[in-house]
């Protein structure tokens, strides 16, 4: 018992360090800027969740097999580009993007790692892929 609460102690130092470490990566200081100026700029935010609500409403729209009108469509597609024409809006989307892929990767080396038992090494991440251009970003 005494053991495992000794590397419960030692895995949490680590995991705080390997915490550190990730906020001082460049990349993460800058994906935490761009998250900080689009939470400031209550234009681009107020833009983001306009264009959020409209898309929802039209995927409910389609889930219940409700007609879409092309003045629907044509009106989300232009709000759609007019977000992704903000700078600090498309900032914001980039750094969703590149924190949610950072948080897959570490998540999927951990897992490997508890699976495996071992440190896994690059084949046995690739091996979840499902092929080139799936998607799934495994």
């Amino acid at each position: 018992m005494t053991t495992i609460e000794t590397n419960d102690t030692v895995v949490q130092l680590k995991t705080r360090e390997l915490c550190e470490a990730i906020l001082a990566e460049p990349a993460v200081i800058s994906i935490r800027q761009r998250i900080d100026s689009f939470m400031a700029d209550g234009l681009s935010r107020s833009q983001y969740e306009a264009l959020m609500t409209k898309g929802q409403a039209l995927q409910e729209k389609q889930q219940n097999s409700l007609p879409l009108s092309g003045e629907e469509i044509s009106d989300f597609e232009r709000e759609r580009e007019a977000m992704l024409n903000n700078p600090v809006a498309r900032g914001f989307l980039d750094a969703q993007e590149e924190l949610h892929q950072l948080q897959e990767s570490i998540q999927t080396q951990i897992t490997k790692t508890l699976e495996l038992g071992r440190l896994p090494q690059p084949e046995d991440v690739e091996s979840d892929s499902c092929g080139h251009g799936c998607g799934c970003h495994h």
